[in-house]
């Protein structure tokens, strides 16, 4: 740790010089006062020791031009006089700490070194964290598949990256990965070095709520000892996600309008206004100009936080990508759990293409992660693929084919159902040789077809 002693009286220089090299890694400069120190140092180190009565400027005075510098440099103001009113005043104004000079001062020079390095330590890591979750969120690996669906989100996504001083607004079915759109955005964008938000509306009341987004005064309520910063000042430069936006009260909607109109908040039971800097990401389940139109939602605060709009297409709507999924959620599993690889047949995967998935990605998910444990070899076979909901006409209608490609999904569809050609036949009022003529070709396309 690097430490600039700044001090006019050459004993007490020395004293501290002396205790920092017998006390661990310390490397130390000294200089009598505020000039010597600003002319002659070239980069400023982690710690300053700073005495207030140097002869050519007041400590307060160098201690603001320190921090102007470099704000990341801690200072440690040393000082003669016990005065605690100063001492709040400076600890106010971005000091570390006050420490008088008392036969104490070996002890608690050491013991506030001791913190500082603690907490640089815990910034570093904090740094190494949010770096390793950046990597976590490369847009085109998290979000897989190649649908056109999906490549026209992939490119709405690369917009919200781009463009950070624009608030944007997902919808989409519950399932449809609309979290993991808010995350992939803000890791991807320059604001990924602040804080990722969320608020959901689902886990609180309309009280907490209201306290959670804007923060609570002390005193502002009897039982309030302390005061708590909202989440749209903890987000800071950051990004706010407010989730399920459309089912925020009338009342929440009118101060969230304020909020967006002023840039400002101000916490509960305070006067003073806090700037907002943060970028706005909302989702929803409900279509929001459905909304508006219904009045359940305001239409002025609707044009705020609309921003940038992206929907996420439903998996029924993605085609082939839910092999594309199937296959990543089944590798993760595996890796998770220190299984062997495993692969999809091509039974499970026309079963799985077969599925309208209500439940959407999330759904998917449990249906591969359920099949795994259900196998007892690498393969997952269309047995182990088992749907929890049931649906009268599963996958018939979930791409836009021609009517032969529609009549063939219908037959083989019975054929699964009734196991039966004759019953088929009977039901559907066709001739068995058409039933017989498409179970051959089937089985050509698909020599391990079960039917």
């Amino acid at each position: 740790m690097k430490i600039d002693i700044i001090e006019d009286d050459v004993l007490f220089s020395r004293m501290i010089e002396h205790i920092l090299a017998q006390s661990g890694n310390y490397e130390t400069r000294s200089f009598p006062d505020a000039r010597s120190f600003l002319t002659r140092v070239t980069a400023l180190p982690d710690v300053v020791t700073l005495d207030l009565g140097l002869p050519d400027m007041s400590g307060t005075e160098l201690m603001k031009k320190i921090k102007n510098l470099n704000p990341e440099t801690e200072i440690i103001i040393i000082s003669g006089q016990d005065n605690l009113r100063l001492a709040v005043q400076l600890l106010k104004e971005g000091a570390y700490d006050y420490i008088t000079k008392d036969e104490n001062i070996k002890e608690r020079l050491l013991h506030t070194l001791k913190k500082i390095r603690s907490n640089q330590e815990l910034r570093s890591q904090l740094d190494q964290l949010k770096k390793e979750v950046s990597v976590k969120y490369p847009f085109h690996d998290t979000l897989q598949g190649n649908s056109p669906a999906l490549k026209n989100t992939f490119s709405l996504i690369d917009k919200a990256t781009k463009v950070t001083k624009i608030n944007v607004s997902i919808l989409g079915e519950p399932g449809t990965g609309k979290d993991l759109v808010a995350k992939t955005i803000h890791y991807n964008s320059d604001r990924k070095n602040h804080p990722f938000i969320k608020v959901s509306i689902t886990s609180m009341s309309k009280e907490e709520l209201r306290n959670t987004l804007f923060g609570v005064e002390k005193g502002a309520f009897p039982d309030t000892l302390m005061t708590t910063k909202g989440k749209f000042e903890e987000a800071g430069q950051g990004t706010l996600l407010l989730d399920d936006i459309t089912e925020f009260d009338e009342e929440l909607q009118k101060e969230l309008l304020h909020v967006f109109q002023e840039r400002k908040i101000k916490r509960i039971g305070s006067n003073e206004d806090q700037e907002v800097k943060c970028r706005v990401i909302t989702t929803t389940s409900y279509d929001m100009l459905q909304a508006v139109k219904e009045k359940r939602f305001r239409e002025d605060l609707y044009y705020y936080v609309a921003g940038l709009p992206i929907t996420m297409p439903a998996l029924r709507e993605r085609g082939k990508d839910v092999i594309i999924l199937g296959d990543f959620f089944l590798q993760t599993f595996c890796l998770k759990n220190n299984l062997p690889p495993m692969s999809l047949s091509s039974g499970a995967k026309k079963k799985l293409l077969s599925h309208n998935y209500p439940g959407n990605i999330r759904e998917l998910k449990a249906i591969i992660e359920l099949a795994a444990v259900l196998t007892n070899s690498s393969v997952l076979e269309e047995r182990h693929i088992v749907f929890n909901y049931t649906d009268p006409t599963p996958g018939i209608f979930s791409e836009e084919l021609t009517l032969k490609e529609y009549n063939e999904r219908i037959i083989i569809y019975f054929i699964k159902k009734y196991k039966n050609v004759m019953e088929v036949a009977r039901r559907l009022d066709i001739g068995k040789s058409t039933i017989y003529n498409l179970l051959k070709n089937q089985k050509k396309e698909d020599p391990d077809i079960e039917i």
